[in-house]
């Protein structure tokens, strides 16, 4: 049971005893948390925009083969260097959005803007989580596409197949996407999920003091 538990416990003691605890003794407790929460996840963009840059680069520098595989699906520098610049500069806006509202959080001494901040945050969560899941699909798509058109062997072996067989192709390149998002999704369910059900428990506890 953390210090607010036992706060709350011991509010509803001192309720029964006719003595009420002043919403001032609350709120700055709520204010620690949700900032810290809203630190945490912002500690979490970072790590997560790092870990994107290894699994990018690292088999990139290390393997010529992957290189040259990689290479030769995208032909097109200029289309593949775009995307990944994108991907990585909404990366980078989040990080910021993330660090403007811990920002907020933290000098904020209003009750109500505290609770506008953590409304602001979780839909910073939510449109990047939606985005990421987005993006994964249509990269896994686009990659089947490049490799299918652009790989030699893949093409033949693609060029080679009957209506019946094109048929099971894609229907399991579209069992294979809809589980990739979902590994994605449970990915951010468990990261992000778990502080933002914390943090909806503060704003719940907020809106109480409000009223």
């Amino acid at each position: 049971m953390d210090e607010l538990d036992l706060l709350k416990k011991d509010w509803n003691k001192q309720q029964n005893q006719d003595k009420t605890l002043s919403s001032k003794d609350i709120y700055p407790m709520l204010h620690k948390k949700s900032s810290s929460i809203v630190k945490t996840l912002f500690y979490i963009s970072i790590a997560e925009l790092i870990l994107w840059i290894l699994v990018n680069t690292i088999p990139y520098v290390y393997s010529e083969e992957y290189r040259n595989k990689l290479d030769a699906i995208y032909s097109n520098d200029y289309l593949f260097t775009s995307f990944t610049v994108f991907s990585y500069a909404v990366i980078l806006l989040f990080i910021y959005l993330l660090f403007k509202a811990q920002r907020s959080i933290s000098v904020t001494d209003n009750a109500r803007k505290l609770m506008e901040s953590i409304l602001r945050t979780r839909k910073i969560i939510k449109y990047y989580v939606l985005y990421n899941l987005v993006v994964a699909g249509l990269s896994l798509l686009i990659g089947f596409y490049f490799a299918f058109t652009k790989d030699p062997e893949a093409h033949e072996v693609f060029a080679s197949l009957n209506d019946t067989q094109l048929l099971f192709v894609y229907g399991l390149i579209t069992i294979v996407t809809v589980v990739f998002i979902l590994i994605i999704w449970l990915f951010y369910k468990l990261i992000y999920g778990l502080l933002l059900k914390r943090l909806n428990r503060n704003y719940a506890e907020l809106k109480k003091l409000e009223v």
